[in-house]
């Protein structure tokens, strides 16, 4: 039932959920390692998976986007005709995921729990920002440069895939450009060692030192 807490609600249990930080738990149940201070110190999937092993990374990955998935798409089968309150609840589990108040505010970048949001908002351009992901990593081999450059195709592909011959709600092509802005805001130190030259191309190597993106 709707009320006027119905928004607060729903970004509060949407925080809580994303902020669940699944990839500090799988390293220390995988390989009793804190993965905030092994290769990257991220505590997302690709941090995991070179720190702990590809099950562990693979296995975080697919939390951190069902921790996106989930809270839409309870408010989705809630509120159907209500998109404003899908995109809070994907903003809020996004920003669980980026700001846990566990850890102090310091979490992961994002991608694999925005993947989750928009698997649920909005299956064809998910899928299609997937495909311009795994183009990126199969040319050059930077997940910082496949992250940042599916986050930057995403408000576009939602703009056009959203329904044929129609636009997406308002709330639903914001939510999409604050969400590509974040993903974008926490790859900043990326971003600059790419223009510097000095960013790591991806390796699955154990305890590797590379500071890679998610």
């Amino acid at each position: 039932m709707q009320t006027p807490l119905t928004p607060i609600v729903i970004l509060v249990a949407a925080y809580l959920c994303g902020s669940i930080p699944f990839g500090l738990l799988l390293g220390k149940l995988f390989g009793a390692t804190d993965v905030r201070k092994t290769g990257s110190g991220n505590i997302g999937a690709t941090n995991v998976a070179r720190s702990i092993g590809l099950s562990a990374g693979i296995l975080t990955l697919v939390l951190d986007a069902a921790k996106g998935a989930v809270p839409v798409w309870l408010v989705r089968h809630y509120f159907p005709d209500h998109a404003a309150f899908q995109v809070l609840a994907g903003l809020g589990a996004l920003a669980g995921h980026c700001f846990p108040v566990w850890l102090k505010f310091r979490g992961g970048k994002g991608v694999a729990t925005a993947a989750g949001v928009f698997l649920v908002l909005c299956l064809p351009a998910a899928l299609g920002a997937l495909l311009v992901f795994a183009l990126v990593v199969g040319f050059w081999r930077y997940v910082s440069l496949a992250s940042v450059s599916a986050a930057a195709a995403m408000p576009l592909l939602i703009y056009f895939l959203w329904a044929p011959h129609f636009a997406p709600p308002i709330s639903v092509t914001v939510g999409s450009l604050a969400a590509a802005a974040l993903i974008v805001y926490k790859h900043d130190a990326n971003l600059q060692r790419l223009v510097e030259g000095t960013e790591p191309k991806f390796s699955l190597g154990k305890g590797s030192k590379e500071k890679e993106a998610e």
